[in-house]
């Protein structure tokens, strides 16, 4: 059940319709006031270098989760979420966090349980903080390019389904969701000097030790390791009926590894992905987006990335030797390296 300030949103003759509850929540002063909070907070650019190492950082990619332990990772963070959603559950007790990228609704019932699994960790009375950042207000809307003004109209409404299925399922478990941050939809859309809608936070970071949740962005330097394995991922895993409704596996929470758990796809792949590199960057970012306006000057440049894999590797277990998992392990210098 969600509760905000200590006291639970709703009375026993309310109804848990995830519209209601969503409308209570964006209308609530302490949480109006709590994203103004975080709108306000400049953005931290994290980027990494062996050369100077920084605090032990771990990032989430788009349908990823991670749970993490405070004695071992100082920050956990995502960003390239547009229509996607960042969800942050941590125990107020242990202070173990867990986040996730979710990108579509039927990943949120298994992915919540999936997050709560090491976080509550056996104590059924958990008091545990949740903050829910991303999506925006993407209307259907006409993509403005600047100049000679022309555009065209794309579908949307990815956003209002995601948030509405998250609501809904924090307010129809048993555990206890203090609800800290709800920086969604109308909290965090803006118009771009394009007059395109676009969120105002699209990523994010948690200091593991206070609990503290800030605005971040992170460069390819430390969207690692193994960003394009993981980028596939997201792009395949909706064949496999190992990953079907769930969030993907990636950290191990216990001894400080990247996890990335194989994933199959099929040998057609190859084929597509050549396909899709012939077409031009605008159609590109036109129909491989949900939200074409909003998305990151390296969006086209990382599909490019994932393709060209995809045509060199068409064979999943070229990528996933023996059906084994890629493990990594933090090295001295800060960094990762894979293990053999």
């Amino acid at each position: 059940m969600i509760y905000i300030d200590g006291l639970p949103l709703i009375s026993d003759d309310f109804s848990s319709k995830g519209s209601e509850i969503l409308s209570s929540l964006l209308d609530h002063p302490a949480l109006t006031a709590s994203s103004n909070r975080l709108k306000a907070t400049p953005e931290n650019k994290v980027s990494f270098s062996e050369e100077s190492p920084t605090a032990k950082y771990l990032y989430v990619f788009q349908r990823e989760y991670a749970t993490v332990d405070p004695s071992l990772v100082e920050f956990v963070g995502t960003d390239e979420a547009t229509t996607c959603v960042g969800l942050v559950i941590r125990n107020q007790k242990t202070k173990r966090t867990s986040i996730s990228h979710m990108d579509f609704v039927g990943v949120v019932a298994m992915g919540l349980t999936e997050m709560l699994s090491l976080v509550v960790d056996g104590d059924a009375d958990a008091i545990l903080d949740v903050h829910v950042i991303g999506g925006f207000d993407d209307e259907p809307c006409e993509i403005r390019s600047g100049g000679n003004g022309s555009g065209r109209h794309v579908p949307s409404g990815y956003s209002l389904p995601l948030c509405l299925k998250i609501v809904e399922a924090l307010q129809n478990r048993r555990e206890r969701f203090q609800l800290q941050t709800f920086c969604v939809l109308s909290h965090n859309t803006k118009s771009d000097s394009n007059r395109n809608v676009v969120p105002i936070v699209s990523g994010f970071m948690v200091e593991t030790s206070s609990g503290s949740v800030m605005p971040a962005c992170f460069d390819r330097t430390s969207r690692c390791p193994d960003e394009i394995v993981r980028r596939i991922r997201v792009t395949v895993s909706s064949g496999d009926p190992r990953w079907s409704n769930k969030l993907l596996e990636t950290y191990d929470t216990f001894n400080d590894r990247i996890v990335v758990a194989p994933c199959s796809w099929i040998a057609d792949w190859a084929e597509i992905a050549f396909s899709l590199q012939q077409l031009s960057d605008y159609d590109i970012l036109m129909r491989c987006s949900t939200s074409p306006a909003a998305e990151s000057l390296d969006f086209v440049e990382n599909e490019r990335r994932i393709w060209s894999y995809l045509i060199k590797y068409p064979d999943w277990r070229l990528t996933f030797k023996d059906g084994k998992s890629r493990i990594f392990e933090r090295n001295p210098l800060g960094g990762w390296s894979r293990c053999t």
